[in-house]
């Protein structure tokens, strides 16, 4: 329950975001007089940042190595189906990992379409500006990233998936940092991705959990606990021939 609260907080701070940007300090401060709310903050971290087109490129290869950890993910998947012979043995996480990304694929569409803001500059080799809320890099790597985070030690064990988080972690901040300092997203579209990604994070994080918590079967259970451990339980009962219970 508190997962769908953060989501349903972070959602609707991510839908007043929009609603503000379209109505609080909007001036046309963007290129071929686009506009922009929060104008005056966001005209400042502009100015502090500038435009660093090698952070554009280094944030642009991170984005591509989400995308290849997104299709490890479905590998795995495909070879769970393929070794348990059913889509539905597959695991709750490899689903839910693949819902998530289906959804960040679908909100960046959708904001492609819906048009929020236009970036700060226009882009090398282009002629007019581009969309830029929310900032797509944010909210794939980030996503991307803590949900791997999330389920580290379930897919990499303790020691290795320690490791796993950390360079996830230490990722995502690089990225977020990057992505403003290279100067082609406004200050909000930062901002915009990470309430964005957080809403994600939490419904993904709810729907992970929620198989955690559900009540196992005693046998399933006892057959998990072998299958980790390599040993058998010699405390269960046994059956002997001619045993009679006393009355």
């Amino acid at each position: 329950m508190k997962k769908i609260m953060g989501a349903v907080i972070t959602g609707a701070l991510f839908a007043g975001l929009i609603l503000l940007l379209g109505i609080y300090d909007v001036a046309a401060i963007g290129p071929d007089g686009t506009e922009v709310g929060f104008s005056h903050i966001n005209q400042l971290v502009h100015n502090l940042t500038g435009v660093n087109m090698l952070w554009y490129e280094i944030t642009d290869y991170i984005g591509y190595g989400a995308i290849a950890v997104c299709g490890m993910f479905a590998l795995a998947g495909f070879v769970q189906m393929i070794k348990r012979r059913s889509l539905l043995k597959v695991d709750r996480e490899i689903w839910a990992l693949g819902g998530l990304f289906i959804a960040v694929i679908g909100c960046y569409v959708f904001f492609e379409k819906y048009i929020v803001n236009y970036r700060p500059i226009i882009m090398p080799g282009e002629t007019a500006p581009e969309a830029s809320f929310p900032s797509s890099h944010t909210m794939l790597i980030m996503t991307v990233m803590i949900a791997v985070m999330i389920v580290s030690d379930k897919y990499f064990g303790k020691g290795l998936g320690a490791i796993v988080r950390l360079v996830c972690f230490l990722t995502t901040i690089v990225t977020i940092g990057g992505r403003l300092w290279c100067g082609v997203h406004w200050f909000t579209d930062i901002i915009g991705g990470i309430l964005l990604s957080a809403t994600l994070l939490y419904l993904f994080a709810a729907a992970v959990s929620g198989g955690r918590r559900r009540k196992a079967d005693p046998d399933l259970e006892f057959a998990y606990d072998n299958r980790k451990t390599g040993k058998r339980n010699n405390t269960a009962p046994k059956t002997m021939k001619g045993y009679k219970p006393k009355h």
